[in-house]
């Protein structure tokens, strides 16, 4: 018998962020299934002693633990646990229809780009269920997708200095909503007059990770 046949697969590897932080990477992709895994290992290590709080990325969770009670050799032991765990919680996201005027200066351009009509493109846009991915850029942005591979470009050449609250963009593989006035070299597509960014609320978020959005043109 080969000596490395009763090995278990090496699970996941928690880099340090300092003595009270580390950094858990599951992939380094856009996948909703990876995302999934993410936002699970999240919750899961969020309801465990000595973590203070876990924030879920794309393919990635950052932990802020209480180095007292749990070591950085600790939280790796109990993130392998809970990501071998198949009965972990479902992700209960909710499900947001997002309208939108699909008027945005970048939308002619952008469909010249791709070679499709606008028309084509708001069709496109407007197909998919999108995964909210993760949280971050500025108070209330959320990343969306996967986008459609017709609709993938590349950001902008030159950024704006400006882009208005509610506007509606794409880059890459991803979409999302501009929640405030910010720089920006995502393209424009359309706008919506629904507000990402609930500063009254706890959480101030519209759209959370875990959630689905749907675009439909008005």
């Amino acid at each position: 018998m080969s000596p490395t046949a009763n090995r278990r697969p090496r699970g996941p590897k928690a880099v340090p962020l300092g003595d009270a932080a580390a950094y858990i990477e599951l992939g380094r992709r856009v996948d909703t299934a990876l995302n999934t895994r993410a936002l699970r290992l999240a919750a899961a290590l969020s309801a465990r002693r000595g973590v203070r709080e876990a924030v879920g990325a794309y393919a990635a969770v950052t932990v802020h633990f209480d180095p007292d009670v749990i070591s950085l050799a600790g939280l790796e032991r109990l993130a392998g646990e809970l990501l071998r765990d198949k009965k972990g919680e479902p992700l209960r996201g909710r499900l947001h229809r997002v309208p939108v005027v699909y008027d945005g200066p970048d939308l002619a351009a952008a469909a010249e780009a791709l070679e499709i009509s606008a028309d084509a493109l708001v069709q496109l846009h407007s197909g998919p269920i999108y995964r909210a991915f993760m949280t971050g850029f500025v108070p209330g942005w959320t990343y969306l997708g996967p986008l459609p591979p017709p609709l993938q470009l590349p950001r902008r050449d030159r950024p704006r200095t400006s882009v208005p609250a509610g506007s509606v963009a794409m880059a890459g593989q991803q979409t999302g909503v501009y929640p405030l006035p910010t720089p920006g070299g995502w393209h424009l597509i359309g706008r919506t007059s629904l507000r990402m960014f609930l500063p009254e609320s706890d959480p101030p978020l519209l759209i959370r990770p875990g959630d689905r959005v749907k675009f439909f043109p008005v």
